[in-house]
């Protein structure tokens, strides 16, 4: 966790930056962040406690879902302040009583360490993780953060749109609108950006018009996807 010489305030990775580098020890053995990830997508997302409710609950919906992430080419890996032994017991249940067995590792960051270097600790919430979730791509920058408060299950649905958005958005060089692909105005088309210049400006609408893209105003262009 860096600190900022002149406020005092405690500063984190944010989105843009790259994910600090981070050798941690999960149940499923050592890893080292985000190289071992190098390639791939990493979907790390920390929970206040084992043998909580919402927290197992959230485990079992991400299990279900793991295959869905493994398709968009993400791996999956909780967090919390607990220990091995703790994320063994408390997975070993889930498994015994909701016939769901957690197949993605689980840091144990018993000391803290990892949770107050990412931002996952906020002190007004207590000692514990809140409920974040990082984004990070296959460069091992970090593309989103996400904060719930410990009362709040996740949506894992917006996790993996939000994770299949950034990935369109990558290779196609586009935005997408709200609620993409299931915008209720516009469906699943996507945004173009906006031009940067009086020229660029001026050339859009034409080039609108040439390729059948749903142009509203030069800022304001839709194609298909």
């Amino acid at each position: 966790m860096a600190d900022d010489t002149d406020s005092g305030t405690p500063q984190f990775s944010l989105i843009g930056d790259r994910f600090p580098d981070l050798t941690v020890e999960t149940t499923h053995g050592t890893y080292r962040l985000p190289e071992d990830f190098e390639g791939e997508w990493l979907v790390l997302f920390s929970h206040p406690g084992d043998f909580t409710p919402v927290c197992t609950t959230e485990f079992a919906a991400f299990e279900q879902r793991r295959e869905e992430f493994e398709d968009l080419n993400a791996n999956l890996m909780g967090l919390s302040v607990d220990r091995i032994h703790s994320h063994i017991k408390w997975t070993d249940w889930i498994e015994e009583e909701l016939d769901i067995d957690i197949g993605f590792p689980i840091i144990a960051d018993e000391t803290g360490r990892v949770g107050s270097e990412l931002g996952m600790i906020h002190p007004g919430a207590g000692t514990s993780t809140v409920r974040a979730v990082f984004l990070v791509n296959p460069e091992g920058i970090i593309r989103q953060i996400l904060y719930y408060p410990k009362e709040v299950g996740r949506n894992i649905d917006e996790i993996l749109r939000s994770l299949e958005a950034l990935q369109f958005s990558n290779a196609e060089g586009v935005a997408t609108p709200a609620d993409w692909p299931e915008n209720d105005l516009f469906g699943d088309k996507v945004l173009l950006p906006p031009p940067g210049t009086d020229d660029e400006a001026d050339a859009r609408l034409e080039e609108a018009a040439e390729k059948g893209y749903d142009a509203k105003d030069w800022w304001f262009t839709l194609r298909d996807r």
